[in-house]
């Protein structure tokens, strides 16, 4: 009864009422907690991944009809990259209704970026198949919609702006340190850590390092209040 309610509860953060709950509860199963008669979200992602891309681009085109394509891909990119889908899902707190095996629900995985993001994902495909392609639209706009505005500034390269501030200060460009690295070979998750000479630092992780290189020196910006 409780998880009944924990997930009408979600549905109303995220802004839909499920015809069929059981696209929901595989949108938000992790795959250490699948098994024959369970299935994972893994397939729902990546179906997610293509519905948000083709609303963020049906979107951007809106936004600035003059824009030429070399200037919307880092928009987009900016608006669908793992860290975004994941900002979004804390909003909405996904991390409240995922279904995890005691492995992930041992290391934090509720709190994790590339969980959270996946479910993200998984969730607006879930849509997707219960009520069509201009719901998840509606959904995906609602949720990202503040980021779209704003979005020429996010799509900065957040390492090229992080470098900048410091000279500008007479400071040595930051480091960047891996300091984990979970998961199978296959699929990876790395930790990074982006830290100044004065030592300030922020951590974040990703399925490419470079990806989460990116985002620390993105979440540093933000904490020096220059993002």
């Amino acid at each position: 009864m409780a998880l009944a309610r924990d997930l009408e509860e979600f549905c109303g953060r995220l802004g839909h009422a499920f015809a069929d709950p059981d696209l929901l509860r595989r949108a938000l199963t992790h795959s250490s907690l699948s098994s024959p008669t369970r299935p994972d979200n893994q397939r729902l992602e990546f179906l997610g991944d293509r519905v948000l891309g083709l609303v963020m681009s049906e979107a951007l085109l809106a936004q600035d009809e003059t824009a030429r394509e070399g200037q919307l891909a880092p928009r987009f990119n900016a608006l669908v990259r793992k860290e975004t889908c994941a900002e979004v899902a804390r909003e909405i707190d996904i991390g409240a209704v995922l279904r995890l095996g005691k492995s992930e629900m041992a290391t934090g995985g509720r709190r994790k970026q590339a969980l959270l993001g996946d479910a993200m994902e998984a969730v607006i495909a879930a849509v997707y198949l219960d009520a069509g392609f201009e719901a998840a639209r509606e959904v995906v706009l609602r949720l990202w919609g503040r980021r779209v505005a704003r979005v020429e500034e996010d799509a900065r390269d957040a390492k090229t702006a992080l470098q900048e501030w410091a000279q500008a200060r007479g400071q040595v460009p930051p480091s960047y340190t891996e300091v984990a690295r979970t998961g199978p070979d296959h699929a990876p998750v790395f930790t990074v850590e982006a830290k100044l000479a004065t030592g300030e630092s922020a951590r974040a992780e990703a399925r490419v390092k470079r990806q989460a290189e990116q985002a620390a020196a993105r979440m540093l910006l933000d904490r020096l209040g220059a993002g």
